[in-house]
């Protein structure tokens, strides 16, 4: 890539309940069994075993908001296209080649184009920024991403009038994404914003973390980040970017609507069905703080920054 340039916890409080039950059909399903790899085995450490040092801007952070470990940034994702347990992907995805690769913008914009990754990405718009991060399952992170502005992409294509809305759709590739082979989701994982959400500063397109290029367990090569919103909704491994003028139907909406809305901001008051949402556990944390737990922020933190977009909408009904 040519880029120079955003713990102790239960099964119950990070997995579905039917997934964490059926965990075992799935990764025969997978492959992943037969092949003799073992479910829970240690992260992987990409590109040396020394945390590097976090770069970036820190965006809405709290006074004691430290970047977590890169041992648990990349060894602890939910990425259910190389498994469904935390550490699956780090183990799974090692021989998952992201290069060469490209991305469609089409649907309802002037320009429509393909683009190679490494002219879709210009070294003088890529940022380093260090965002909070708030998982449905009732955990937390803080990432130094390095990524592009989503709004200077949707700015290239030109949208037209009648685009309300963006739709992100992952690579469909069983081959290359075990987790594909078996049916626990509805596949290729689908994600959409509203137009000004896509727009909005802090909207990212990440190719990198820690300064480095964006290891495979994380979405490489090219991932959504939008820290105001659940970690599900940070869509990985893009492959088209549509706009569109009718709410796309994201993934988690159509494999359990009761639980996953297509909104998806952080809402302390909103509780999951099966777990608050009031609190979180921030990881790679040691000591007392590693099972402390602190209050949930309205939008993550981010408030000030886009609390303005929902203006007037009941955020209990559009969860």
């Amino acid at each position: 890539m040519l880029i120079r340039r955003g713990d102790g916890l239960e099964s119950s409080e990070t997995t579905s309940e039917s997934i964490y039950l059926n965990r075992r059909e799935f990764m025969a399903a997978a492959g992943l069994l037969g092949a003799g790899l073992i479910a829970g085995a240690a992260p992987l450490r990409a590109q040396g075993d020394q945390d590097p040092a976090p770069v970036g801007k820190p965006f809405g952070l709290q006074p004691d908001d430290k970047p977590t470990p890169w041992k648990d940034v990349t060894g602890y994702n939910n990425f259910y296209e190389f498994g469904t347990g935390k550490e699956d992907p780090a183990e799974y995805a090692k021989a998952f080649v992201p290069k060469p690769w490209s991305v469609q913008v089409d649907g309802l914009v002037a320009k429509p184009a393909t683009y190679h990754l490494e002219d879709f990405l210009k070294p003088s718009v890529v940022e380093d920024r260090i965002y909070r991060h708030r998982c449905v399952e009732a955990w937390s992170m803080v990432i130094p991403w390095r990524g592009i502005p989503l709004a200077d992409v949707i700015k290239r294509a030109q949208p037209t009038s009648q685009a309300k809305f963006v739709e992100f759709t992952t690579l469909l590739d069983p081959k290359r994404m075990p987790g594909q082979r078996s049916p626990v989701l509805d596949w290729p994982y689908v994600e959409g914003l509203r137009l000004d959400e896509a727009t909005h500063p802090l909207a990212m397109l990440a190719t990198g973390v820690y300064g480095r290029d964006l290891p495979n367990q994380n979405g490489a090569p090219l991932r959504l980040v939008v820290p105001w919103k659940y970690g599900f909704k940070g869509i990985k491994s893009i492959v088209r970017m549509r706009l569109v003028d009718k709410q796309p139907v994201n993934t988690w909406n159509v494999a359990n609507a009761r639980e996953y809305g297509f909104y998806s901001n952080v809402n302390p008051e909103v509780d999951h069905p099966r777990w608050s949402q009031a609190s979180e556990r921030r990881l790679g944390q040691t000591g007392f703080a590693a099972i402390k737990r602190r209050p949930t922020l309205m939008f993550n933190g981010y408030a000030d920054q886009v609390a303005s977009l929902y203006a007037g909408m009941d955020l209990r009904k559009n969860y």
